[in-house]
């Protein structure tokens, strides 16, 4: 498995979520997974091990030398040091701008992943996710076509979300020491430039996404970012498969995260957190009665921060409050401040990342607002779902495919008129206490663990390699 991102070691996203649980998650079904990360300078050697000293990796004329280390894991959890590339305090960039050799950055991962498959982990496939990874498959087919070690050896891309697409100038190409046969429409084109994510999407065995819905999504020109046509292209080779939730962090039974815990068949618990959630936002008692609607998020378009425009004169009229957590797009970060600034006594906000207060929204908040443009899988929906939270979502993607009429309320057209009507029914049902908690009760009651979503997967390993 080659991620750019793996939980706990390294995360900005649901990526590093979903890459860090899988693997566990697969030997329960019988296969023996590695994972393999860059190792970045957020990540400390001291009780790591090293396993290959000197891996010296070639792209044309350069030469980068790493080694490998290996973190403690229950699988091989392996992390490729070069720290002239990976030593950085970001992960992709700094500041907003990503760094200008990006492309090498990952064009030596990918030749690193390799490494790694033929000296210290020989693998029957080669899982690869996002456009970080996508030069894997343009290598196998192209420099290492012809090499024993990887006959027979079959490579799965995940897309995480198709909005990154890992572009740069045609020149890079070289730079990449990739094969100049590969600077096509059914390579690594697009639209004269190099995309990383197209070359694993044209040039994989089978493609994934991280949903059923988001699968057909990307297949149109409104979802496609442009790759619509490379996307159809594949589709007889393209699935969709859920991803899971780590119920070992996200369990409110069990976490410990929050002042008190509490469960389905004992709900007490959940009152004190919303109670110790208003205390600790500087929230007004008298929310207590009323709708709580918890938020977090990337602070950004695609995940709906733009239908929050005028959002504080709506909870006022609705008599409800609002706390969120979060960052991002510098001009959503300044919205959601004046926000708070306009309405206190009706709106908390935290800019910035906290994972405490993210698990105390999710126990704490009785609605959780994921109103998102589109939305690969999305995670927080089946947290909040274990946590009695109801969500509001749009009917994109995975939000579509994880929530119910049952579970939670839903909306289809992307605007503020539609995501309001959604939340006005919403605060209907709160006024109905019995309503409401049946509606919690189905939502705790849905498993959205990693253990179906693991079985799809291997047994999608199974059908590259022709077993099944």
């Amino acid at each position: 498995m080659v991620s750019s991102e793996a939980a706990p070691l390294a995360k900005t996203g649901g990526l590093a979520d979903m890459v860090g649980s899988l693997p566990a998650a697969l030997r329960h079904c019988g296969d023996e997974p590695a994972l393999l990360i860059p190792r970045y300078g957020s990540i400390d050697v001291k009780g790591l091990r090293r396993v290959f000293d000197f891996l010296p990796v070639h792209l044309g004329p350069a030469r980068y030398d790493a080694a490998i280390y290996q973190a403690p894991a229950e699988f091989p959890f392996y992390l490729v040091d070069c720290p002239a590339l990976y030593a950085r305090p970001g992960i992709y960039g700094e500041s907003g701008v990503d760094y200008p050799d990006n492309h090498i950055r990952f064009a030596v991962f990918a030749r690193a992943a390799l490494a790694v498959a033929r000296r210290l982990f020989q693998a029957d496939v080669l899982h690869c996710h996002d456009w970080q990874a996508g030069l894997v498959p343009a290598y196998l087919r192209t420099t290492f076509a012809g090499d024993p070690t990887f006959l027979g050896v079959k490579t799965l891309f995940t897309v995480h979300n198709l909005g990154y697409q890992g572009l740069f100038p045609r020149g890079s190409l070289a730079a990449a020491g990739l094969d100049a046969s590969l600077f096509r429409p059914e390579g690594l084109e697009f639209f004269g430039s190099l995309s990383y994510l197209k070359g694993g999407i044209a040039l994989a065995d089978a493609v994934n996404t991280v949903s059923p819905t988001y699968a057909k999504e990307i297949q149109t020109p409104e979802y496609g970012f442009g790759m619509d046509g490379a996307l159809r292209a594949r589709a007889d080779a393209l699935f969709g498969i859920l991803n899971g939730v780590d119920y070992r962090e996200w369990n409110p039974e069990t976490d410990v995260n929050l002042p008190v815990r509490y469960s389905a068949g004992d709900l007490d618990g959940k009152r004190v957190c919303k109670q110790r959630l208003l205390e600790e936002c500087g929230l007004p008692a008298a929310a207590m009665g009323r709708p709580l609607v918890g938020i977090v998020s990337r602070l950004a378009r695609q995940k709906g921060a733009d239908l929050l425009e005028g959002f504080g004169s709506f909870l006022a009229e609705e008599d409800a409050y609002l706390v969120v957590v979060g960052s991002g797009e510098p001009e959503y970060e300044e919205m959601f401040r004046r926000m708070a600034a306009e309405f206190p006594e009706r709106v908390a906000v935290r800019i910035g990342f906290d994972n405490g207060l993210a698990h105390r929204i999710e126990a704490g908040a009785d609605i959780f607002l994921m109103p998102s443009l589109y939305e690969p899988c999305g995670l927080n929906q089946m947290y909040s779902l274990k946590y009695g939270t109801v969500p509001v979502v749009r009917a994109t993607g995975g939000l579509d495919d994880t929530i119910d009429t049952g579970t939670g309320f839903k909306f289809q057209e992307y605007g503020i008129p539609a995501m309001q009507e959604a939340l006005r029914t919403a605060f209907q049902e709160f006024a109905n206490p019995e309503a409401w908690r049946e509606t919690m009760l189905r939502g705790m009651a849905k498993d959205f663990s990693w253990k179906a979503s693991a079985a799809e997967y291997s047994l999608l390993y199974q059908r590259l390699l022709g077993r099944r």
